[in-house]
């Protein structure tokens, strides 16, 4: 029993403990956005960066007397973080030339980060982390969407047959001033096209009658707006 438990197991387990409710927190905003890593993933990160902390800082403690030994605690942690990269990569989606997830993977490095953080002990830095990073996630997006409501990129999407007559749909978009930053064409099956087109979409009744005009193209399909 004595090899099982030393006098640093009690103080491991309060880090893991400390570490999933911390990285949980994080993930449960992001499991109420349904976004791809939730709840159990941001965990899994968290509680796993601070194992490996822990390890970094307990493990190897019985080679330390040796003269051949060279220990370094930060070796162990500078893999983590290089190495949730990955992860975090693949939270990242292209969609129609809009790039989602990055907020998400950005939480899982922050998260592996707080992992690390807490296996060495620095509980009140750790505590103060989550709260700055739950602020951000809350309540900055809330004022981010408001503040950038009236003049925000959107991605007009746009099912159209092969037979399509772009000049058409361009004459529509350019009579209502649109900037056009940018247009993505993707073949969908053999009959149909799917058209991403980046640009400031107008808001109320201007915005309708844009939507009116484009889908009563002959060669229109469905229309719809991405934020």
């Amino acid at each position: 029993m004595q090899q099982l438990i030393d006098e640093n197991f009690f103080t491991i387990v309060i880090r893991i403990l400390v570490a999933l409710v911390l990285s949980g927190l994080i993930g449960f905003e992001r499991e109420l956005k349904n976004h791809s890593a939730g709840f159990r993933t941001h965990i899994l990160v968290g509680v796993g960066a601070c194992l490996m902390m822990l390890l970094s800082i307990y493990g190897f403690t019985d080679f330390m007397g040796e003269d051949s030994v060279r220990f370094d605690p930060a070796r162990i942690p500078s893999y983590v973080i290089s190495g949730i990269g990955f992860l975090g990569a693949g939270t990242i989606m292209v969609y129609g030339g809009t790039i989602r997830g990055l907020t998400t993977a950005a939480s899982i490095w922050a998260v592996a980060g707080l992992g690390l953080v807490v296996g060495v002990g620095m509980y009140a830095t750790a505590v103060f982390t989550t709260l700055v990073i739950l602020l951000s996630l809350i309540f900055l997006n809330n004022f981010e969407k408001r503040f950038t409501r009236a003049s925000s990129i959107n991605i007009l999407e746009i099912v159209v047959t092969n037979e399509t007559m772009l000049h058409d749909l361009v004459a529509v978009l350019e009579s209502y001033d649109l900037d056009i930053q940018a247009m993505d064409v993707e073949k969908s099956g053999k009959d149909l096209r799917h058209i991403y087109i980046k640009t400031r979409l107008p808001e109320g009744e201007p915005y309708l009658r844009l939507f009116d005009e484009i889908s009563r193209l002959s060669f229109v399909q469905n229309i719809s707006r991405r934020a």
